[in-house]
């Protein structure tokens, strides 16, 4: 019985396949999610999601969020998500260094102060899913 695995974020369906298993980066640890497993919300961090398809594995980077699994359907809900084919390196490292400028160099509201931080996190999350293989 293998999985449906979707990931959505505000912009688009970034990932929709039958899959064996998924380990999602959550706020409490990584979980791994395989056929049959238990009914279960809970809140995505910023990290390296994997798919496991046969024996391929792909790689994504997301951003906070949540995962809702149920039955044999994973539903991640993210503030941001992208296939590890698809990172800019560069521009990952560029955002990060003028997020970390900005929360340097300036007065912040909370919310921005927040936003920047995100940004900084999310392109750390990037990084690693790239920097894996080098």
């Amino acid at each position: 019985m293998p999985l449906t695995l979707e990931i959505v974020t505000p912009e688009a369906r970034v990932y929709s396949d039958t899959i064996d298993g998924v380990d999602i980066p959550t706020v409490d640890g990584e979980i791994g999610v395989l056929p049959g497993h238990i009914p279960l919300i809970t809140q995505v961090a910023y990290g390296e999601l994997r798919v496991r398809k046969g024996a391929q594995v792909s790689c994504l980077a997301v951003s906070g969020g949540f995962a809702q699994i149920s039955g044999d359907r994973v539903s991640v809900l993210a503030e941001s998500a992208i296939e590890e084919d698809k990172i800019d390196t560069q521009a990952a490292e560029a955002a990060m260094k003028r997020a970390k400028d900005d929360l340097l160099n300036q007065k912040l509201e909370p919310a921005e102060a927040e936003r920047l931080e995100g940004v900084v996190r999310f392109a750390v999350a990037q990084l690693s899913v790239k920097g894996r293989k080098r």
